[in-house]
């Protein structure tokens, strides 16, 4: 269920400073946090943001079109390393062949 539209879409506090100290200095280094949580405002456009999954932190390049998100949908916890071969009901044989 989304955020109720009476408040404000919600930024870790601590993270929309280092925001505002970013875009006034116009520095380009990529912003460390922990806040998944946290929805892609405007004012973020333009910055990397390293989101940590669990295990490690991944790199997050915020363009116009993420506005409304939030930064832990860009940054998966799980990865699927495919279905083991096992599993397969029906092998596919060719034409002819028996």
């Amino acid at each position: 269920m989304p955020r109720s539209s009476k408040k404000e879409p919600y930024v870790f506090p601590q993270l929309l400073e280092k925001i505002m100290t970013a875009k006034e200095t116009g520095e380009q280094r990529v912003i460390r946090t922990w806040s998944r949580d946290s929805m892609i405002i405007p004012d973020m456009i333009g910055l990397t943001f390293a989101v940590y999954n669990g295990k490690k932190f991944i790199p997050v390049y915020i363009t116009e079109h993420m506005v409304g998100h939030k930064l832990g949908e860009f940054s998966p916890t799980r990865s699927f390393s495919g279905h083991s071969v096992g599993d397969k009901k029906a092998k596919v044989t060719k034409v002819g062949e028996e």
